[in-house]
Order: C-alpha cells, then sequence, then structure tokens
C-alpha cells in the first residue's frame, strides 16, 4: 500500500513537472520579441523637442516604452536597428488620399475602368505611399467599395500599404461633382454615391456604413475634375448636410466635405462636417464659422504647382484648374493665418502617389507655417481628425509603432521629409535605405 502511494505521488510529482514545463515553452515562444530601435533623435511632435540618443522599444505591433540608449540594453532574443545617425519620428498621416484612382485625366480612361481594376491599382498605389513615409491615410472616394477592400486586404496581410480609415462612394447630387456626367442621357450612368433629398442622404449615410465605410465623404459643392459643374456652386442643401451629419455621427462616423465655394462652405460648417477638404473659395465668414465651430481645414495645396508644371487636362476641366489655382493659396493661407486647425491631406491621385510629403514644402515655404507646425498637420492633427489619437500621431508607448526615418532635421528643413529611408508599420519595417540592419 505505502509503495503504491509512494509510486502515485512520484508520478502526479512528474505530471506536474511535465505540466510546467510545457507551460513555461509555450509562453516563451508566444511572447512578443522586441526591437529597439537606436535613434541618434527623435522629434517629440507635441514640443519640438529631439531627445538624442534614443531607443524606442517595439514589442509586437507597438512601441512598449522609449528610453536612453546607454540604459536600454539588448537582451537575448532582441533585434536591434542601429540609428544613430539619423532622426526618427513618427508615421506620417494624410487624410485626403484616393489610392484606387490614378494621375490619368482622359474620360475614357475613367469609363473603363472597373472597380476590380481599381483594387489592383489601389494596391500598387497603397505600397508607393507607405514606403514614403505615409504610414496611415483616409481614402476619401471609391467606386464600388474598392478602398474597403483594399483596407481588409492590408489589414489581412494580403499586400502592403498603410492603415486606412476608407469612404467608400462619395456621395454627391445628381449631375453634381460626384456624379458620372461623361456619357449622354441614354446610357442613364450614375454614380454609386448619388442621392437627392433627406431620407435618400440619410438611406445613402447608412448604405455605406453597412458596406464598410469608416467615414462619410460628402461633395458640398461642385468641383474641378467633373464635367458640367461649378466649383463655386452649392451642391447638397444646408438640409441635406445635417441630414447626412446627424446620421454619420449618431452612428460613429465623421464626414469630410469635399468643398470649393463659400456657401458649400458654411453650410458644410455650419452642418457640423468635420473637415472642409480644398475651401478654395473660403471667405471671412466660412473662416469665422469654421474657428467657431471647430472644423478641419484640409488644404491639399501642392496639387496646383504640380497642375501648372506637368498637369494636362482636357478643355472642360483646365478653365476651372486655373480659376481655382488663382485663388486657392490666398485663402488657405489667410484662414491658417486666422487660426483654423489644419490637418494634411494632398488629393494624391491628381499628382502621383508618394509625392504627398511636398504638401509639407508648400504650408512651410509657402503658408508661412513654422517646420513643427506643418509637421503637427501630418500627425497630431491628423491623428485627431480621425480619431485616432490612441493609436498614431506621435511616438509615445502604447501607440502602433509607426516609425519612419531621414538623413538631416525636418524641423530645420521640412523637404527632407520628400526622401524618407526607413519605414517601419506596426513593427514591421517595409523600407529600409539607411543601411542599418535588424540584427
Amino acid at each position: 500500500m505505502f509503495k503504491t502511494a509512494c509510486r502515485r505521488s512520484f508520478i502526479l510529482s512528474l505530471l506536474l513537472l511535465l505540466m510546467q514545463s510545457l507551460s513555461l515553452a509555450a509562453q516563451q515562444a508566444t511572447a512578443p520579441t522586441r526591437t529597439l530601435i537606436r535613434a541618434g533623435h527623435i522629434i517629440d511632435v507635441h514640443t519640438g523637442n529631439e531627445a538624442a540618443d534614443q531607443t524606442i522599444i517595439v514589442t509586437g505591433d507597438s512601441i512598449s516604452a522609449i528610453a536612453p540608449t546607454a540604459s536600454t540594453l539588448k537582451q537575448s532574443g532582441d533585434a536591434e536597428i542601429d540609428m544613430r545617425n539619423m532622426t526618427v519620428l513618427p508615421g506620417l498621416i494624410d487624410v485626403h488620399t484616393h489610392l484606387t484612382m490614378d494621375t490619368n485625366f482622359d474620360p475614357y480612361h475613367e469609363l473603363s475602368t472597373s472597380v476590380a481594376k481599381s483594387a489592383l491599382i489601389g494596391a500598387r498605389n497603397a505600397k508607393v505611399t507607405l514606403e514614403a513615409g505615409f504610414t496611415t491615410v483616409r481614402n476619401v472616394g471609391a467606386d464600388g467599395y474598392a478602398d474597403v477592400d483594399l483596407r481588409d486586404a492590408i489589414n489581412e496581410g494580403l499586400i502592403e500599404g498603410p492603415h486606412m480609415q476608407v469612404s467608400g462612394p462619395a456621395l454627391g447630387i445628381t449631375g453634381g461633382h460626384c456624379d458620372d456626367n461623361l456619357l449622354p442621357f441614354e446610357f442613364h450612368q450614375t454614380s454609386d454615391g448619388v442621392a437627392d433629398g433627406v431620407e435618400a442622404v440619410q438611406h445613402k449615410v447608412r448604405e455605406n456604413i453597412k458596406y464598410g465605410a469608416d467615414v462619410i465623404k460628402v461633395c458640398a459643392t461642385g468641383g474641378v475634375l467633373s464635367k458640367g459643374d461649378d466649383p463655386q456652386a452649392s451642391q447638397y442643401t444646408l438640409e441635406e448636410l445635417k441630414a447626412i451629419v446627424a446620421d454619420a455621427h449618431r452612428l460613429g462616423r465623421k464626414v469630410a466635405a469635399h468643398a470649393h465655394g463659400a456657401q458649400g462652405i458654411l453650410w458644410a460648417t455650419e452642418a457640423g462636417i468635420d473637415s472642409i477638404e480644398h475651401g478654395s473659395y473660403m471667405n471671412d465668414e466660412d473662416i469665422a464659422a469654421m474657428k467657431q465651430h471647430g472644423n478641419y481645414f484640409v488644404p491639399t495645396a501642392y496639387l496646383i504647382d504640380w497642375m501648372q508644371q506637368y498637369g494636362n487636362l482636357p478643355p472642360f476641366y483646365k478653365q476651372k484648374m486655373k480659376d481655382v489655382s488663382a485663388v486657392e493659396k490666398a485663402n488657405a493661407k489667410k484662414a491658417i493665418a486666422a487660426g483654423v486647425k489644419v490637418a494634411l491631406g494632398t488629393d494624391a491621385a491628381v499628382y502621383p502617389h508618394g509625392l504627398n510629403a511636398h504638401e509639407l514644402d508648400v504650408y512651410v515655404n509657402q503658408f508661412g507655417m513654422t517646420p513643427l507646425a506643418a509637421l503637427q498637420t501630418a500627425t497630431l492633427n491628423a491623428a485627431d481628425l480621425m480619431s485616432w489619437t490612441n493609436h498614431v500621431g506621435s511616438i509615445e508607448a502604447g501607440k502602433w509603432a509607426d516609425v519612419i526615418a531621414v538623413n538631416g532635421d525636418p524641423l530645420k528643413d521640412i523637404r527632407i521629409l520628400e526622401h524618407v529611408q526607413f519605414v517601419m508599420k506596426s513593427g514591421i519595417v517595409y523600407k529600409n535605405e539607411s543601411g542599418a540592419l535588424a540584427k
């Protein structure tokens, strides 16, 4: 009896030891590895401070800590990236992109591009944008919810690209900027986002959310790259805009308004729309209202410079582009001087994807922003507009490990950000021209 009891006790002890060993092995196998980014300087986008000789500790897809390099020793299993000769800063954010579209203004190209092809175009442009240092974007307008599929494919690891918030089809009136106005009557062609009247726009907001939209895009005025409409003319009524905002906000989505004309800007602002995109003809009343309501302004300014140098538009777009270009920058400069909040947006697709950081050059060297203020439009401000402050916009513990690096100091020359050498998104390195290899 005694021997049997001893044998059972011995077997139980062995089983317990085995279980503990297996548990420890499992914990070690699943424990996230650390990556130590040894930075020469890290830009604090809140203050402009550039702390030297710091290490960003990345665990899994997030930043777990920032500490002095001298006191952060490499542990067994750590990967180490030596960027002691570089300036490190958070991944940049562009809140106005069209990744599923290309810089091709031939009407036949627009008519002949299928939704499937636009998604493939988006896959290419997403990679280009990420490698340009833009680790987060807001995509505002895509046919057939191609941007929803693009976002999901990136999130599933099928393709490389930035974090995305997407709108699906932009809401617009019949015959307006966001309708398809190229074909004659007998084709009865209408864009996916067209809705007229309060009930119709409420339905369209709900439909977009049903099919995966993170944000609602609405065309409050006419536009430039569309046929038969006037950029200065308001499109949706104030009542329709209020209905759009009410449903979107109640369902947890922000609203972005394409708005060139002064009346449309004012109505969009009064309706509670979260961001005014373009703002070409904004006047003093618009600026005062935007300050009062706290709307963000998204200037999309560099496209004017690019168009003047490289643009080749069909005749029915060309004059509108010329007219808008004559006033947009002066009004943007006035709004910025008045203290309207600004988030960086580019309208990439109107000019080639990957040139997004050229927008910062305009803010500094044409609009008079300090380099830090310009950088904040592409980090803190853009993150706030997207309600992603807890995830992106600065290098802080707990946020996604979205990190870029450059040679030189962008707070002395903002153009340095047009040539990013290193890109990490969610702890994964997607570009490394720095010569610093993980080891």
